[in-house]
């Protein structure tokens, strides 16, 4: 077999349980950054590039479900089996405010400047909180029609994003009238949605089938089957020519964007895979899993294993007193 041809990632070993949400934030002055969730309660922050462990996010006391980094990868969150969203600080690791809930949250996201967090959950309620008001009442958005299962903003925070854990499409709110302005029709409950880096198209993936939706205009643009349930889908960002794939297979699979055909499939993990997502460079992505890892693919085949090795290497940085270790697929 040709070597070239077979992709070997870069494996993330450190939680203990399912990694289930995994979240690239966009490019700092000190690069980029992936945060991860996973049912050991654990979220944990890595650099983007070299998937180098860089801390733990410590004090959630159930799974947690999702978790994002804000625009300047300064501060986190996190939603929880434990009835709470935490708001981090991602430079220390310290809880900076804990958001109590009557029940299981399921799904968080910073808006775009950075000054709102939305939460959604079993109550069936989406929430914004005021960042810069930690103690005042949330903003209560109008019921849910079904649990959420996630959540995400458009339009410069204007409108969010929710689809439900128990009944199909993506349902689009208005942000000042608190309404359900536009409803994403799917069959099947929509497990991941993503709105692409140039606000061009939001990717969603329902049952056996990834959607891509304009976002602008809400029209389907493509619809593809998949070989099996997928759980999750990612546009890459930059050409926005393939898109990567993952689900109950255990595979990793890469389509082009234009014909839907399979360009690449990716075999490592070791369980259903949860969550795939693109780097904002688009030069590689993630992959996270039932096996409790999570692995980072590059995308041009050629891109050289050993120039990644080099730099995570080189790649230190310290919490209490410890370099991280250097990844490998033990």
């Amino acid at each position: 077999m040709d070597k070239k041809k077979v992709a070997v990632p870069l494996v993330c070993h450190g939680h203990s349980r399912p990694v289930v949400d995994l979240f690239y934030s966009p490019i700092t002055p000190d690069g980029f950054f992936l945060i991860s969730a996973s049912k050991d309660s654990h979220p944990m922050l890595r650099n983007g590039e070299t998937g180098d462990w860089i801390g733990t996010f410590e004090g959630h006391k159930g799974a947690v479900w999702s978790s994002c980094l804000d625009n300047n990868a300064l501060r986190a969150a996190s939603a929880s089996a434990d009835f709470s969203a935490k708001l981090w600080d991602a430079l220390t690791g310290d809880v900076l405010h804990s958001f109590e809930h009557k029940h299981i949250v399921r799904a968080c996201a910073f808006s775009e400047d950075t000054k709102l967090l939305i939460t959604g959950g079993f109550e069936k309620i989406l929430r914004v909180f005021d960042l810069n008001r930690l103690d005042a009442a949330p903003t209560e958005v109008d019921k849910s029609p079904g649990s959420i299962r996630t959540l995400t903003w458009l339009h410069s925070d204007q409108t969010i994003l929710s689809s439900c854990t128990d009944i199909g499409g993506v349902r689009l709110w208005d942000v000042r009238s608190g309404k359900i302005v536009q409803t994403l029709e799917t069959k099947s409950p929509v497990t991941s949605a993503e709105v692409s880096q140039d606000g061009r198209y939001i990717t969603t993936a329902d049952g056996s089938s990834v959607k891509f939706w304009d976002a602008n205009h809400f029209g389907l643009v493509k619809s593809y089957d998949m070989p099996c349930n997928v759980e999750s889908a990612s546009l890459e960002p930059k050409s926005g020519e393939k898109f990567v794939a993952g689900g109950e297979d255990m595979w990793v699979r890469v389509f082009d964007f234009y014909s839907g055909e399979e360009i690449g499939c990716n075999k490592g993990h070791h369980g259903p895979v949860h969550c795939v997502r693109f780097s904002p460079t688009g030069e590689s992505y993630a992959s996270g899993s039932e096996d409790g890892t999570i692995r980072i693919w590059q995308t041009t085949p050629n891109h050289s294993v050993d120039e990644v090795a080099k730099k995570i290497e080189g790649f230190h940085i310290n919490k209490e007193g410890k370099t991280a270790e250097k990844l490998s697929d033990a």
